[in-house]
């Protein structure tokens, strides 16, 4: 009875409109848009041409860089809130949210402030002496990927937060007790009891930034191009709706497929602890 209006309304709002939409990938486009129901598969063909298929390995190699950055800066800034003083892990944990609280666009249009060539950051490279001349470093790919792992990483850090923050203390107390060097306990104590949220970390920050639009437009200048925006044109501009059904399908397989990882992770991870 108390799942019933959540299931309801995920089943009108989610689960429908979803499935129609895959539903267009094995149709034709109009001839002034739209969808003319012809059955066909030209549409997973054109996906895998060249032109598509070099859109999609960037935008998978954007996301990854995203990622593995957001989980170098993530995890260390984790497992130090995770060994604060109960008093201060809220505080801190507040400060990580806060960003999210603030309009997307709006910091991302921040990011165009500070790396614009008459930027913030420009004027202090070249007031520190460190380059002659003021450098590109808007609309470029490294710009794509710093907004991105900007926007994304409060979602790196907090699943590896909470994987940190319930192990028990006697852990790394009986590794120090067994000889185990600091390093030592980290590298095969902490971490892989970690990667739970480690995974879940990546999951939430390769996914979202593999489908955005919105950084690449802004802070790639539209010289890069990811399948996000692939998706918005298709459906925006071309008006091309099956094609772009078809390019959203190819992501949701990629979603349903890390799920999974997520999913085969967790479960060894509980069998290992029962143990």
């Amino acid at each position: 009875m108390f799942l019933g209006p959540g299931l309801a309304f995920t089943a009108v709002f989610v689960a429908v409109p979803v499935l129609l939409v895959l539903s267009y990938t094995v149709f034709d486009r109009g001839r002034f848009g739209g969808v003319e129901y012809d059955f066909t598969l030209d549409n997973f063909t054109r996906a895998f041409e060249p032109t598509f298929r070099k859109v999609l390995v960037s935008s998978l190699g954007i996301a990854a860089a995203a990622t593995a950055i957001a989980l170098a800066i993530g995890y260390p800034v984790a497992y130090a809130i995770a060994k604060l003083p109960e008093r201060w892990r809220s505080l801190v944990l507040v400060l990580i949210v806060i960003p999210f609280w603030t309009n997307f666009l709006i910091r991302t249009y921040a990011w165009i402030v500070l790396l614009n060539t008459q930027g913030v950051l420009n004027d202090a490279l070249v007031g520190l002496g460190l380059v002659d001349e003021r450098i590109d470093l808007l609309y470029t790919r490294g710009a794509v990927v710093a907004g991105l792992v900007y926007v994304y990483l409060p979602l790196m850090i907090l699943p590896i937060y909470a994987s940190v923050a319930r192990l028990e203390r006697e852990l790394p107390e009986a590794s120090a007790d067994l000889g185990g060097s600091r390093f030592a306990t980290f590298v095969r104590v902490t971490f892989p009891l970690s990667l739970p949220g480690v995974v879940t970390g990546c999951i939430f920050v390769f996914v979202p930034s593999l489908g955005n639009f919105v950084v690449p437009e802004l802070l790639g200048g539209g010289k890069t191009v990811m399948v996000g925006n692939l998706v918005r044109d298709q459906f925006l501009k071309a008006r091309d709706w099956p094609f772009g059904a078809t390019l959203a399908l190819i992501m949701v397989v990629l979603l349903v497929a890390l799920f999974a990882l997520q999913s085969v992770v967790s479960r060894r991870f509980s069998v290992e602890a029962g143990r």
